[in-house]
C-alpha cells in the first residue's frame, strides 16, 4: 500500500466559504442621515412650543444698536393703539341661577268636586284674584244645620233662664232646697257654653264656604294647572291645583369665592349698595341689572364659596326662574387711570412689556406694570403714558429700533416719508 496514495479515509478538499457582504458605504451613510434626520423631527415636534416661544420673544437690549434705522431690511406695517386716562370697574364673577323670591304651590283646604277653573295657564295674577272654586252645597248645607242648632240651643238658655229666676224667687221664701236653685244655674250656664259652640259651629261651616273660593295667595304667574274640572279634591292631596311664581321683582343667587367675601362684607357694613349684572350664559350679553340684598350665613365647604342673593326689577320678563346667568359683581370703580387695549400687553416668562412706537417711527421694548382689567382695557400703572403708541397686531415682525408704519383705527393715517417713516401722526 502506498503510503502516500488515497485511502478511504482520506477527506475531500476543503470548499472555499464565501465571504460576508457587507453594505456598501453610500448605504452606511444614508442611513445614518435619515436615522439623524428622523431624531430631529421628533426633538423638533416636542420642543415646538418652547421653539416658538423663543422665537416670538423681544430681542434683548444689547441688540438695540444692531440694525436701529434699517428697520431689518423695511418698513413694518403694524397695527397700534393709543393709551388714554378711562375708568376701570372691579368685578366679582360667579355663576347664579335665577330664583324667585316666592314660589307656592296653590292647594286646598276642603274636599269636594273642582267645578271651575278661572284662570289661563301662564297669566299674571293678583293677590286676591279667584283662581278656582269648589262645589259649595255641602258646606252650604252644614252652614244651615249649625244655625238651626243654634236656633234651638237659644230656646233652651231661654227657658232655663226663666226657671232660674222663678228659683231665685221661691229659694228667697225657701220653699225649695238650694240645691236645686244651684242645679238650674249649672243648666243655664251649660247652655250658654252651648250657644257658644253652636257660633263656632257656623263660623266654620262660613269659613268653608270662604275655602271653596280658591284665590291667588300673591302676585305672580301660575303655570300649568295640575288639576282638571270634575276631578275630586281633598285638603290632604300631596300635589298642590297649581304653582304660582313671582317674576318682578325676582333675584338672582350666585356665589363668589372666600377670598372674596371681606371685601363685600365691608362693603355691606360700610352701607353701600352694591350693582350686580346678570349675564347670559355665554357670558356676551347684559340680561339686567340689579342690588345685593343678601349675603348666606356660612361657606360651603365642598367650594369654598359662600352664596349671594341680587334682587332684580324683572318687568320685561327677561329674567325666568331656573334660567342659568353669570353674576358680576360691582365692588370697586377705579377712575382717571392710564388704560390700554389688552393686545397690547406682551408677556414672558420674566416680565411684562408693550412694543412702543416712538415718534421716529421705530419701536422699542417698554416695561410696564399692569393692574385690573375689564373687558379688552388693561390698567397700566407705570410705564405708559396717554397718548403712548402700543403695537397690537404685528408683534411677531418687530425687532429692537425696527422702522415701522403704524395705524392707529379710527385715527387718520401718517404720510410715510421716503425713508418708510412719517411726517407726523396725532398727539405727537
Amino acid at each position: 500500500m502506498d503510503p502516500h496514495g488515497p485511502t478511504s479515509l482520506q477527506t475531500a478538499p476543503p470548499v472555499a466559504s464565501k465571504p460576508v457582504q457587507r453594505p456598501p458605504r453610500a448605504r452606511w451613510k444614508t442611513v445614518i442621515w435619515l436615522t439623524l434626520g428622523v431624531a430631529i423631527a421628533i426633538v423638533a415636534y416636542f420642543n415646538w412650543p418652547k421653539i416658538r416661544q423663543l422665537a416670538s420673544a423681544p430681542a434683548p437690549p444689547a441688540s438695540a444698536g444692531k440694525g436701529k434705522g434699517k428697520g431689518g431690511g423695511g418698513t413694518v406695517p403694524v397695527v397700534a393703539t393709543r393709551a388714554h386716562k378711562g375708568n376701570i370697574n372691579i368685578y366679582f364673577t360667579g355663576l347664579g341661577a335665577v330664583t324667585p323670591i316666592y314660589t307656592v304651590t296653590v292647594k286646598t283646604r276642603v274636599d269636594g268636586q273642582l267645578m271651575k277653573v278661572m284662570f289661563k295657564e301662564g297669566q299674571i295674577v293678583h293677590e286676591g284674584d279667584t283662581l278656582l272654586e269648589i262645589d259649595t252645597r255641602p258646606y252650604q248645607v252644614a252652614l244651615e244645620q249649625a244655625e238651626g242648632q243654634l236656633v234651638h240651643d237659644q230656646a233652651l238658655l231661654k227657658n232655663a233662664n226663666v226657671d232660674l229666676d222663678r228659683y231665685r224667687v221661691l229659694l228667697a221664701q225657701q220653699a225649695i232646697p238650694e240645691q236645686q236653685y244651684a242645679t238650674q244655674e249649672a243648666l243655664v250656664t251649660q247652655y250658654q257654653g252651648t250657644l257658644k259652640t253652636d257660633q263656632a259651629a257656623i263660623d266654620s261651616a262660613k269659613l268653608n264656604l270662604v275655602y271653596c273660593h280658591v284665590t291667588a295667595p300673591i302676585t305672580g304667574v301660575v303655570g300649568l294647572r295640575l288639576v282638571d274640572p270634575g276631578n275630586i279634591v281633598h285638603a290632604s292631596d300631596a300635589n298642590g291645583l297649581v304653582v304660582i311664581t313671582q317674576i318682578d321683582p325676582i333675584s338672582v343667587i350666585f356665589t363668589v369665592a372666600e377670598d372674596q367675601i371681606p371685601r363685600v362684607v365691608e362693603k355691606i357694613h360700610a352701607g353701600q349698595a352694591l350693582q350686580v349684572e346678570a349675564w347670559d350664559r355665554e357670558n356676551n350679553n347684559k340680561i339686567a341689572s340689579g342690588t345685593l340684598q343678601t349675603i348666606d350665613n356660612q361657606i360651603d365647604p365642598t367650594t369654598g364659596t359662600l352664596r349671594l342673593r341680587a334682587v332684580f326689577d324683572n318687568k320685561n320678563a327677561k329674567l325666568f326662574p331656573s334660567q342659568f346667568v353669570n353674576a358680576r359683581l360691582l365692588v370697586e370703580q377705579k377712575s382717571n387711570l392710564t388704560v390700554v387695549q389688552n393686545a397690547a400687553i406682551q408677556r414672558n416668562s420674566q416680565n411684562t412689556y408693550i412694543w412702543l412706537v416712538k415718534p421716529d417711527s421705530t419701536v422699542t421694548i417698554r416695561p410696564v406694570t399692569v393692574g385690573a382689567s375689564e373687558g379688552d382695557q388693561t390698567e397700566v400703572t407705570s410705564g405708559l403714558e396717554p397718548g403712548d403708541e402700543a403695537v397690537t397686531v404685528g408683534v411677531d415682525k418687530l425687532q429692537e429700533g425696527g422702522r415701522v408704519n403704524a395705524q392707529v383705527p379710527g385715527e387718520q393715517p401718517s404720510n410715510p416719508n421716503p425713508q418708510g417713516g412719517r411726517r407726523g401722526r396725532k398727539g405727537s
